[in-house]
């Protein structure tokens, strides 16, 4: 149901109570109010009161007439928390989150040393069969290097180790891992992945990219139980930190159903908005998007792979890496298969996300859309095809995503991880196209605001926080990170709910807190608009709405 978001007049307001009586309703209205709400509408960006009947917006104004014909509300004092539309992460894996706690969690792990603890008291408790383990990255790591497989030689020998970084796009197995992937000192190079060598031309257990498939086809996979069980603990935990929805990339054919099954038991507390992988898109290439029985699952297109990622030296670059000047990294999709899928998906009138970091796989990116479209660029517009990261641009090429229609979807919380070890990557000149929002801002374009997660933490607040200050958590920024580069708070909290919701074909029904739109709402400890940005990080979601229905309490 779409309705026109006027102020309401009484007449009104009963045609709009009739219209919501046939919507899953989750009991009698409910009126939010003791707090800021802010509604994401421009000409009215603070409002008293929200009215809820069902599952979407009655009225936002003032508390008194929200209270008006009311006899019977639910009434939620927010005891000055900060009630905004809908937090959306434009890109996560929600499978991937709900794993890392099922694995070796390495995340923060500041050291190799403290690696080979971890992997030590983890193979002590877990005696049999492979270790998988996912989450360092090598930044602020004193012995200034990648693992090896000399360093996990030392700790677990007799059986296969394979530890992913943060990014996953490389990873480090042990001898015995590359034992079991195949690889020995004479094995060539995967199209679109790299096996690490040291100066003998040894393997030293780093994989890059496309390289990882060596070892992961030959590792257990994780059952489909426990697959099921990660989304529900992640979906669970997203709600909890104040998300109302997610675009989930690189979605399966099993994981879709089990979206679809988990949402059918009402298990499914947020929405997702699905891209599948290449492997498994058929049905939104062969019918275009769709969505479940609940409305809280919709499948909108296919997630493609340009490029590898910048922290690896696998994102594709127009020149060198400066701290590599023999590689330029690498694209992991020949582009004849990139064309064939986005051809299929403009018949299908399907979604295209396409996974670019480096300049020249942007530029790519966007030559590829444009010649997809070259009869009807309009048409390419309409579409609104997606580049997920966008995270080094070419000068010229900055302007195309407004030109084009196309969306960047980004993750600011990179910004304030990479820029530790960019410059260095980069070098400085191509510093000033790097993680450059407020420049596509002001060319036009759309940014679409999300995590990546379980790369970063998928903390709603952080990515607020990074968007809006450009420091990292300690309030440190660096003096090439390029502080131009800030949005204003409310672009920042436009880009998390609008345009993710613009992104994903919802802004009809999400995005903003005005009648008629879903009630899908994201309640903070403190006002995001207001609040010193050290407090940002340290606050906490105390109530989310999605549909009309609580999906998390803390008030």
């Amino acid at each position: 149901m779409h309705v026109n978001r006027r102020q309401l007049t009484q007449t009104s307001l009963a045609a709009l109570v009739a219209a919501c009586a046939g919507e899953r309703s989750s009991g009698g209205d409910i009126i939010l109010h003791g707090g800021p709400i802010y509604t994401g509408v421009a000409a009215r960006p603070r409002t008293e009161a929200v009215r809820i009947r069902g599952q979407r917006i009655l009225f936002a104004g003032a508390l008194s007439d929200a209270r008006s014909g009311a006899a019977g509300a639910r009434m939620i004092d927010l005891r000055g928390a900060a009630a905004f539309p809908g937090f959306v992460d434009a890109h996560v894996h929600l499978g991937g989150v709900g794993l890392q706690a099922m694995m070796l969690n390495l995340v923060g792990t500041p050291s190799i040393a403290a690696l080979r603890q971890s992997l030590a008291d983890y193979a002590r408790a877990h005696p049999q069969g492979p270790i998988i383990g996912r989450g360092w990255i090598e930044t602020h790591w004193p012995e200034g290097r990648f693992p090896n497989r000399g360093d996990l030689d030392g700790v677990v020998a007799g059986r296969p180790v394979y530890l992913q970084r943060i990014d996953g796009h490389a990873g480090v197995t042990n001898s015995a891992g590359l034992a079991l992937a195949g690889i020995t000192n004479s094995t060539p190079d995967p199209q679109g992945g790299r096996i690490e060598r040291d100066a003998s031309g040894a393997a030293t257990g780093m994989l890059i990219d496309n390289a990882k498939s060596l070892i992961e086809t030959r590792l257990p996979s994780p059952t489909r139980e426990m697959r099921r069980e990660a989304l529900r603990q992640a979906t669970r935990l997203y709600a909890s930190r104040g998300w109302t929805g997610g675009c989930n990339m690189s979605t399966s054919g099993e994981e879709t159903a089990q979206f679809v099954e988990l949402a059918a038991q009402n298990d499914l507390p947020i929405r997702t908005d699905i891209y599948l992988v290449p492997e498994d898109s058929d049905p939104v290439l062969q019918r275009g998007p769709y969505q479940d029985a609940s409305g809280l699952v919709r499948v909108r297109g296919v997630k493609l792979y340009m490029d590898g990622a910048l922290g690896s030296r696998g994102a594709a670059l127009l020149a060198p890496y400066s701290d590599l000047p023999g590689s330029t990294g690498l694209l992991v999709t020949p582009d004849n298969v990139l064309r064939d899928f986005m051809r299929r998906a403009r018949v299908a009138n399907a979604q295209v996300a396409t996974h670019a970091i480096g300049d020249r796989g942007n530029r790519i990116a966007l030559d590829d859309y444009q010649a997809t479209f070259a009869d009807n660029l309009p048409a390419l517009r309409a579409a609104r095809w997606r580049i997920e990261h966008a995270q080094v641009l070419s000068p010229q090429d900055l302007p195309r995503f407004a030109q084009l229609g196309v969306i960047a979807s980004m993750q600011a919380s990179h910004a304030i991880s990479d820029l530790y070890f960019a410059p260095a990557r980069l070098g400085p000149d191509r510093l000033g196209g790097a993680y450059a929002w407020n420049s596509l801002l002001r060319s036009g374009a759309v940014i679409a605001s999300g995590t990546d997660a379980p790369v970063e933490k998928g903390d709603p607040l952080i990515e607020f926080y990074a968007a809006a200050y450009r420091h990292d958590l300690e309030g440190h920024a660096g003096p090439d990170w390029h502080l131009e580069e800030t949005v204003t708070r409310e672009q920042a909290l436009r880009d998390i709910t609008w345009g993710s919701a613009y992104s994903a074909f919802a802004e009809r029904d999400r995005g903003t807190l005005e009648v008629g739109k879903f009630a899908d709402i994201s309640v903070f400890s403190i006002d995001l608009m207001e609040a010193p940005f050290a407090h940002i990080p340290t606050a906490h979601a105390v109530l989310t709405m999605v549909g009309g229905r609580i999906v998390h309490q803390a008030i």
